[in-house]
Formats: C-alpha cells, sequence, structure tokens
C-alpha cells in the first residue's frame, strides 16, 4: 500500500516519517518525499493512530485522491528545486510533471489551481526564489551562479522576480539577513 504524506520536504522528514512508521509496527518497503509504500496494508483503526502519531510528528496522512495528487505535484517541484533533480536537461515543467504522475498536464495544472489558489508554475517559481534565499545565505556562489543553478536566464531575470515576490532585491534580502519560509509552508505570499 502506498500512503501520501504531507509535510515530507526533506531528507531528514523522510527519516522522520520512517521512524514514525517504524514505531508503529510498519515495515516500509519504499520511501519517497511524500510517499511511503508499506509492506502490508494497514486497518482502519491503525490508520488512525497512525495519522495521530504522524501529525504529533508534524505531518499529515492525506485520503482525498486529489489532496495526494497535489502533494504529489508538491514533491516533484521540490525534488527539482531543492534536491537536485531540476531544472537540468531544461526539461519543461510540465513534462517532467506530467511525467511523474502519468496524468495529463492540463488536468493536473487546473486541478492544482482550483485546490491551492495558485499555478503550478507560481509554485514552482515560490519554491525557486526559497532555493535562491538559501544559496544567498550560505554566501559560497555569485548571483550568476546562482540563478544558473535555479534556472533563471540571467541575474537581471533572477533579481526582477526576486524583487517582484519579496519585496527587495537579492543583495538587499542578503544585507537585511532576512529569513526563508520553511518549503512545507510555500504557497501564497
Amino acid at each position: 500500500m502506498t500512503l501520501i504524506i504531507r509535510n515530507m520536504v526533506c531528507d531528514r522528514c523522510k527519516a522522520a516519517v520512517q521512524r514514525v512508521l517504524e514505531q508503529q509496527g510498519f515495515v516500509v518497503k519504499h520511501i519517497e518525499l511524500g510517499e511511503v509504500d508499506l509492506e502490508r496494508d494497514p486497518s482502519s483503526d491503525e490508520l488512525r493512530v497512525l495519522d495521530g502519531a504522524l501529525k504529533d510528528a508534524g505531518f499529515e496522512l492525506i485520503a482525498g485522491r486529489d489532496s495526494a495528487t497535489i502533494e504529489r505535484i508538491k514533491a516533484v517541484i521540490v525534488n527539482m528545486v531543492h534536491h537536485g533533480e531540476g531544472p537540468g536537461g531544461r526539461v519543461r515543467l510540465s513534462d517532467r510533471i506530467a511525467a511523474a504522475l502519468n496524468k495529463e498536464y492540463s488536468s493536473l495544472s487546473t486541478l492544482f489551481s482550483q485546490v491551492e489558489g495558485i499555478t503550478i508554475e507560481h509554485y514552482f517559481l515560490l519554491q525557486r526564489l526559497e532555493r535562491v534565499k538559501e544559496l544567498i545565505k550560505y554566501d559560497e556562489l555569485s548571483l550568476t551562479e546562482i540563478a544558473d543553478r535555479t534556472g533563471f536566464s540571467s541575474v537581471a531575470h533572477l533579481s526582477g522576480q526576486f524583487k517582484k515576490l519579496t519585496g527587495m532585491t537579492p543583495s538587499a534580502f542578503k544585507a537585511a539577513g532576512t529569513g526563508r519560509i520553511p518549503l512545507d509552508r510555500v504557497l501564497k505570499h
């Protein structure tokens, strides 16, 4: 059985979810961001207890098909942006998502927009800007290198998008020491 779990945004999240599952007596066959394959199907009582244990750890079990689809879209984007799985090879976002979910992109895009109130592309941009903030904080790369790593065509394009969505330039962000948004809360701002 495959479980869809909200708020899994990093390897530590995967480890935390795995610990919760093992504490509940489940054997994990495979775990990815937002998704866990179990060796056996849990009973409805086990699912209820598991949901509570996951919530205590900051996660949430997703039940509905639409919610699960949206969480899968978000996981693909987080993997692309924050875990080195994109934008490499210049594969279009729509093609990557459609392939990962094995569904038509237009229906995925419509569902995402209806439920989340923003487009997939805007969510992707917000995630990219959080990655930019992270790289600026590390202070190891030039803005040119950051723009290249995050898929912006130029420093000017990066700076324009950054200012449009944060109200400040990347340089002002760095000087202000402003914080980042947790990945599981990136949606509307």
